[in-house]
């Protein structure tokens, strides 16, 4: 209908009841001109949602993204973001695990990420006792190079973790620590260190063994230096002294625990010892967290018979952070002459070697 004549030019009226321009087309809503996220191609999506899943500090950071929209929630539960998610994004707590957090750990573990599969393995074989399970999906995180799975699979052969005490197998436990020490990884370093000086499933080698202990105690000094936002040298990275960086280095704080490790610490915590059967205990360092599956399966302080540890590098690391300061006669290692930042070795004063049963 016509409206109105100005000019030679006539308008109608549109059919929102606005007025039309002279082309006579409506003129384009808001939310049709400036929503560009439906524009976006899925893999570029994909893309970004990736980054997230890697640099994630906590789970609440990609569920927070995961709740915007259907879309987000889709393209967040692709397998190649939850193959990219980081430790502290599968980080589940004891008090807070369900069947929706082994179903999401499943889901990242299937998708192929390894540190779900570490995680969930290390759940499984030690908390929920299916060890089977736990232990091929442990090792599906080692073939790709996972370190902290390579090791917690040396440890449970060095102990015959799940079976019986004739089931250890130390070689191919120091095998597993080696390829762990090989990518850079401390404990396994440290472990390996103590199994060539004992000779404990490899040949005896002093030297060798030596070699490896100071490897570790660097790689952890330095790790300290680069990463911790409380290191002095954040910045400076200098040292007046070599004794200035001794006491540091002692004075470092203990690493913080890994996510599987930090769920069995806290799982075993509020479970009494006859829920996981009489007489075992878990490994004294509090960092550790893993528990016997049989009794006597971890080695004994032999100098105060109370601390039990899953393997030597837990003994430095207890030692080094507090059990040099409660462990009984610490006097008579200190006028032997033993260094009070390493847990006393084999045949050293006191007879504080660590027991092997």
């Amino acid at each position: 209908m016509e409206v109105g004549k100005e000019n030679g030019l006539t308008h109608r009226r549109g059919a929102s009841g606005g007025e039309g321009g002279c082309s006579g087309r409506k003129r384009p809503r808001a939310a049709e001109s400036g929503d560009f996220f439906d524009g976006l191609p899925d893999e570029l999506v994909i893309s970004i949602l990736c980054k997230l899943s890697a640099s994630a500090e906590r789970p609440s950071d990609l569920i927070a993204v995961l709740t915007v929209c259907k879309r987000l929630n889709r393209l967040g539960l692709d397998p190649a973001v939850l193959s990219k998610a980081s430790p502290d994004l599968l980080a589940v707590r004891a008090n807070r695990w369900s069947v929706s957090s082994n179903r999401f750990l499943q889901r990242c573990a299937d998708a192929g990420s390894p540190e779900a599969c570490y995680i969930l393995g290390m759940i499984l074989f030690y908390c929920l006792r299916n060890r089977e399970v736990g232990v091929w999906l442990m090792a599906m995180a080692a073939l790709k190079n996972h370190a902290a799975a390579l090791f917690s699979l040396a440890v449970i052969h060095f102990n015959g973790s799940g079976k019986l005490k004739s089931d250890r197998n130390p070689k191919v436990g120091v095998l597993l620590c080696t390829r762990a020490a090989s990518l850079c990884y401390v404990d396994a370093m440290r472990l390996l260190g103590y199994c060539f000086l004992d000779g404990h499933g490899v040949h005896r080698d002093v030297s060798e063994g030596n070699d490896y202990l100071l490897l570790a105690n660097a790689r952890e000094f330095s790790a300290f230096l680069h990463y911790s936002p409380s290191s002095p040298l954040r910045h400076t990275r200098r040292l007046r002294s070599l004794s200035e960086g001794l006491d540091l280095w002692r004075a470092t704080p203990p690493p913080e625990p890994h996510p599987a490790n930090r769920f069995l610490v806290e799982w075993f915590a509020t479970r009494s010892g006859d829920e996981n059967g009489e007489g075992l205990g878990t490994c004294s360092n509090g960092g550790c967290g893993r528990p016997e599956t049989r009794r006597h399966e971890f080695s004994m302080c032999s100098a105060c018979g109370l601390a039990r540890y899953c393997s030597r590098a837990c003994q430095a690391t207890h030692w080094k952070y507090s059990h040099k300061a409660e462990c009984t006669p610490i006097n008579q290692w200190l006028d032997a002459g033993i260094m009070a930042d390493e847990a006393p070795l084999e045949g050293g004063a006191g007879g504080a070697e660590l027991v092997l049963d």
